[in-house]
This record gives structure tokens, sequence and C-alpha cells, in this order.
């Protein structure tokens, strides 16, 4: 069967194309040998003599080396192009038991270490990329669903509520002000999905400006100073007074209240809060940490946090959706910038560094 495709293959009828070209060279060549050969032959010794037999051995040493060629040419045409399609077929089989069956399966490795290895292994990577992705779009579709259905049910319920009790105007009025909060936090989870998608698709990138890093991280530490005394949490900004980069105000803004509120809420009770900016000199670049002395998060949950409504409570009770971090992802992503996220012995830093021409 593999030899039967191979025989049909555009690769095999490309070898024989190669094949008559190079025959054609090397039979040009011979030509130019014998032809040579016996004028030499002649110019040495003339017409005497019987030249046939040393004619006839030239011939059929010239034939003979011929058809050696067109063998070995069409075996290593039929070799060569029966391990491409070989190793095509195994691509082939491998996709259409995908298609049937899902992403679990993989094209095998010969352990060649050739192109069609380096091929096969870039395909397995692209399918193990295709899985993940696929895991999180369910996760996300669950974790939506969860999400949604909270708010929808309280709304439902009060409704129903409604609709079997009398009729009154302060029951009415507290019915609607709570109905039009929930659809509020609704539609603030669909805006913070679109505002994400935006920014990823380095759709803002109009609004960059030279700015000062350290003046923003200021507003907001300015702005959150009320919310962190009502826990009782110190929140302080330190660092250098000019850090000079190039973004958009308004998202880094957000990224760094985000960072802040976090903080604030997730860290220790009565504990500390510090947001430190600080340029990386001549080089350009800068760096904001923002740092707590909270629980933290466990180490196993440090590449999750930044993926769409990935929670550590996993009961998703607590308020919040999980896209604070991923909005932070997608701001540092859109200024060229790397997060990390180290233990603060005890509690949290989140690092974002930007590199010198954000």
């Amino acid at each position: 069967m593999l030899l039967v495709k191979t025989l049909r293959s555009s690769t095999f009828r490309l070898a024989l194309i190669a094949i008559a070209a190079f025959g054609l060279i090397v039979a040009a060549i011979m030509a130019y040998v014998y032809f040579g050969t016996i004028a030499f032959v002649r110019s040495r010794v003339g017409d005497a003599g019987d030249h046939g037999g040393f004619t006839a051995m030239i011939e059929l040493a010239m034939v003979a080396v011929a058809l050696l060629l067109l063998v070995l040419a069409g075996l290593a045409a039929v070799l060569v192009t029966r391990r491409t399609v070989g190793r095509i077929e195994e691509i082939n089989a491998t996709s259409r038991a995908i298609m049937l069956s899902g992403l679990d399966r993989r094209i095998p490795l010969r352990g060649s270490h050739d192109e069609w290895d380096r091929v096969a292994e870039n395909l397995n990577h692209m399918l193990d990329r295709i899985e993940t992705l696929m895991g999180e779009v369910k996760q996300v579709s669950d974790n939506v669903a969860h999400d949604l259905r909270t708010p929808l049910t309280r709304m439902r319920g009060r409704l129903e509520k409604a609709y079997h009790a009398p009729r009154t105007g302060e029951a009415d009025a507290a019915l609607i002000g709570d109905t039009i909060a929930d659809l509020d936090a609704v539609l603030g989870m669909f805006a913070s999905i679109t505002r994400i998608s935006e920014i990823e698709t380095r759709a803002r990138r109009s609004a960059f400006r030279a700015l000062n890093l350290a003046e923003v991280a200021g507003e907001v530490v300015e702005l959150y100073d009320a919310a962190a005394e009502q826990v009782a949490t110190r929140l302080s900004l330190g660092g250098d007074r000019e850090v000079a980069i190039t973004g958009d105000r308004d998202l880094l803004f957000d990224a760094i209240a985000n960072l802040v509120d976090n903080a604030i809420k997730h860290g220790r009770t009565g504990g500390q809060v510090t947001v430190t900016c600080r340029g990386a000199g001549a080089g350009g670049g800068a760096t904001i940490a923002i740092a707590d002395d909270g629980p933290g998060i466990p180490v196993e949950a440090r590449d999750h946090v930044f993926k769409r409504f990935y929670r550590l409570e996993q009961s998703r009770y607590t308020p919040g959706n999980g896209l604070g971090l991923s909005l932070v992802a997608a701001v540092a992503g859109l200024h060229g910038a790397e997060i990390a996220l180290h233990d603060n012995a005890p509690g949290l830093t989140v690092q974002l560094t930007f590199p010198a021409t954000s």
C-alpha cells in the first residue's frame, strides 16, 4: 500500500523529473567522453589496425555505467520518496485520529533528529498549545457560567417574590435598586472582558505618551489611602521620584490600582502595603513593585493567577470575578513589561519591569 502511494506521489514524479534531467547531463558527458576517446585514439594511431574491438569495449562499458546509474537513481528515488511519503502518512494518520477522537494524540517521533522529526516536534508543540487553550476556554466558560448564575438567580428570585407579594413603593424601590446593582455587576464583567481583549489586540497604543511612573503610582496610593485605613493597613509609596517611561497613563493607573487593591484586600489586616518605583539608570526602563505582608499566593498557583476568571478561592462566593490580574497582564503585555511574583516572606511582591523602549 505504501509502495503504491509512493509511486503515485507528486514527490516521486518530481524525483523522476530530476533523474531525467540528471540522465540527460550524464548522457551528454558520456557522449563527449566516447567521441573524444575515439578521436584521440585515431589521432594517435591513425586508421591502421582494427578499432572495432576497442570501440565495442568502450560502448559496453558506457552502457553498463548508464544502466547502473539508472538503477541506482531509480532505487534512490523510490527509497527517498517512500521515506517522505511514510512520514507524511504518519502526520495524516495522526490528524485523522485527532479529528475523530480529540487532541490527545501526537505525531510519533523516530529519534532521527532530522527535519521531519523537527516538523513533528513543532506540530506536537502546536497541538499542546491548542489543547491548553481549549482547556482554558472551557475553564473560562465554566467560570463565566458560575459567576453569572449567582446574580441572575438573585434577580429572578427577587422578581418572583415581588410578583407574588403586595406592591408597595418602598419594596419596589428596593427591588429596583438591588436588581440594578446586580445588572451593573454583570455588565461590568462583560466590560472588563471587552477591555482586556481590546488591550491584548494592541488597539490602544495610540495613547502612549512620555510620563512619570512614580507620579501615576502616587495618585493610586492617594486614591486607596482611605480604603487602606478602613482595614488598618499602612499604605506607602517609596523609591525614586522621577521614573520616566512611555505608556498609556490610564491603563497603567488601572493596572497599578488593581495590584494595590488586591494587596489591601488579600493582605493581612493591620498589615502594610508598599509601592516602590525605581528607574533603571542611564540604560532606561523602570520597575514598580507592590508588596504586602499577607498570606501570599502559593507557588503552584502563580502561573495561573493572570488567567481570566481564575480565582484562588474555588467556591467563588467572595466578591470579584478574577479579571483584575488579567487586566494587569494585558496592560503589561501592551507595554512590553515583564511580570514577576516573588515571596515577600511573609506576603507577596508583584513586580512590573518596563523595558527601555516601552
